[in-house]
């Protein structure tokens, strides 16, 4: 049995092998050399802190962290012409990806640039009509408006066929992007990209909004240094680094660990009036967490991508116009809501055409119309459902010249932005890449069939390896009792949670199902009771999915270990804690 086991549990009701995140034979001594409660060592511990690196961690600091935006390569040349052509009154326009990572780097810019009394100008394409980044018609239609200069942002590093074109016709383009790049830089007056092949600042784990806030330090070095810098605090901008940080899933480490602590509290101050509209649309208040981002803030402003309005969320998080960012939070909020009906009625279609698919290494579906924004979220559903990368292709039938599009999301230890890329070089698809956790896709629908044997076969070892060592990483283990308020301090000690940082897992040992209900969605509120006399209530999500569902409501005097995360729940002014049920497993005598 592997040494980090916990509570004997090698089978789970979801079918999972329980396991400790951190080594149970040496948090003793690591708390010990930390001087730190077990709870709180296992937390660090498990999420591999250095015990030397403990207190910056705990309390991280942009003054602590924040790297010097020179060593990234091109970043000074980029600033420089940047200001260049802003003193020289030229045209400047912001080419944004359309999710929350490209919208809150052109909010940066442009909020940054309206300080100094100049106003970027945004083109931010439709994610139907024209697909992810910069293409040759865009380029023709910025040139057309006599655009002087074009800066990329969340995109660009992989375009190289319109950055050619953009040079043949005379459109000078600066890139700035965080993704991948496995090739030279593309031609352009600078890339700013620390996952350019020849950079060497060791920031590769930045958003494309934290890129852009090591470029806004610079401009406000660089401007500062021609005596033209806006009176604009930089730390002001650092919620909209922190969003696009939190929505991208990037890794909360290092520089983006302080980014978002110190971003979290700006966004929860409520000075940007597009978050204050959005928030209080969506009957959300501060203080604002890693979840609020995530879960509540950034679907929304992604749903704008959905609807022919990619820039509406842009828009929304630049203005200063509170009319203005009430009427767009409004729309985003109703399309948001249309977004969720559509999502359930794709995700049902999907779930049904992957069951045949349940034990290959890479579920990959397809269908007529299903709406390329959509599908990426459908195929995360698939992954956690199935626990194996998943791709999800929607087929425009009705086009003169049928396209499919797809998205994908992989698990740990499965590179799908590389076999993507892999399958884009065999000439499967017309254009492909992305991330080891998540891909795009463009193709032919004919070669679907053949772009799912070329998948499987180049990615089954890598997921079989990736299910060998699969299991559910538990933090600690808890009795009942336990829980209470201090025990929550403890957790959010730990805090920002997210990529890289993921929220505590708890076990709870040998418990009783004494209530139990299903709810709307198909979810089941519980209460678990232990011989202690301790009991707390909660939630499991989507329980008919994952087989939850009948061990609760069928659980009569069985008693089980339960797996979980621990939220604070406000209710009219009352506070309680509750468990976000995730697995259970029966006690064995």
């Amino acid at each position: 049995m592997n040494d980090k086991s916990c509570l004997g549990v090698t089978h789970s009701i979801r079918g999972r092998q329980w396991t400790y995140r951190h080594n149970p034979d040496e948090l003793e001594q690591y708390a010990r050399d930390t001087g730190l409660p077990l709870l709180q060592a296992a937390l660090l511990s498990g999420r591999g802190v250095d015990p030397g690196d403990v207190e910056t961690f705990l309390s991280p600091s942009l003054k602590n962290s924040l790297p010097n935006p020179s060593d990234l390569a091109d970043l000074d040349k980029a600033a420089s012409l940047i200001l260049e052509y802003i003193s020289a009154g030229k045209r400047i326009t912001l080419f944004s990806d359309y999710d929350v990572d490209g919208g809150t780097s052109a909010a940066q810019l442009i909020r940054w640039g309206r300080a100094l009394g100049f106003e970027f100008g945004l083109y931010v394409p439709d994610r139907v009509k024209e697909g992810y980044g910069p293409s040759k018609a865009a380029f023709d239609q910025l040139k057309a408006e006599s655009i002087d200069l074009v800066v990329t942002l969340d995109c660009g590093a992989a375009a190289h066929e319109a950055l050619i074109h953009a040079d043949e016709i005379g459109l000078p383009v600066i890139v700035v992007d965080h993704h991948l790049m496995g090739h030279a830089p593309p031609p352009a007056l600078a890339v700013v990209n620390p996952n350019r092949q020849d950079d060497s600042s060791g920031q590769g784990h930045l958003a494309a909004a934290g890129v852009t806030f090591m470029l806004l330090v610079a401009l406000q070095r660089e401007a500062r240094g021609r005596g033209i810098a806006p009176k604009l605090d930089l730390k002001s901008l650092l919620g909209l680094t922190a969003l696009g940080t939190i929505c991208d899933v990037v890794p909360l480490r290092g520089v983006n660990r302080a980014i978002v602590r110190q971003g979290l509290k700006v966004l929860s101050a409520n000075q940007n009036i597009g978050v204050k509209a959005l928030a209080d649309v969506a009957q959300a208040d501060p203080p604002f967490t890693t979840y609020h981002a995530g879960f509540v803030l950034g679907p929304r402003i992604n749903a704008g991508g959905r609807i022919g309005r990619a820039d509406m969320g842009a828009e929304l998080l630049s203005t200063e116009n509170a009319q203005t960012a009430y009427a767009h939070a409004a729309e985003l909020d109703r399309v948001n809501q249309e977004r969720r009906k559509m999502q359930d009625k794709i995700l049902s279609e999907a779930l049904d055409a992957a069951q045949s698919q349940a034990n290959d290494p890479v579920i990959i579906v397809s269908m007529p119309d299903w709406h390329p924004g959509i599908i990426g979220i459908v195929a995360g559903r698939l992954k956690d459902r199935f626990r194996r990368p998943a791709i999800v292709i929607g087929i425009d039938a009705g086009a003169a010249l049928p396209m499919a599009k797809g998205s994908g999301r992989s698990i740990s230890g499965v590179d799908l932005g590389g076999a993507l890329s892999a399958a884009k070089a065999q000439g499967l698809l017309l254009s492909g890449g992305g991330h080891e956790m998540a891909g795009g896709l463009t193709m032919h629908p004919e070669r679907i069939e053949e772009f799912q044997r070329f998948t499987r076969q180049s990615l089954s070892k890598k997921v079989e390896l990736a299910l060998r060592n699969d299991s559910t990483k538990l933090d600690f283990v808890l009795s009942l009792s336990a829980i209470k308020p201090d025990l929550m301090e403890t957790i959010e000690s730990v805090s920002p949670y997210g990529a890289g940082n993921p929220q505590p897992v708890f076990a709870i040992s040998d418990v009783s199902v004494s209530f139990a209900k299903r709810t709307k969605g198909d979810h089941v509120r519980f209460t678990l009771s232990g011989a202690d006399g301790g009991s707390i209530s909660g939630i499991c999500f989507r329980a008919n999915e994952s087989g939850l569902d009948e061990a609760l409501l069928t659980a009569g005097s069985k008693r089980f270990h339960a797996v979980g995360q621990l939220k604070t729940n406000v209710w009219q002014g009352r506070s309680s804690i509750d468990l976000h049920l995730q697995d259970l497993a029966p006690v064995l005598d």
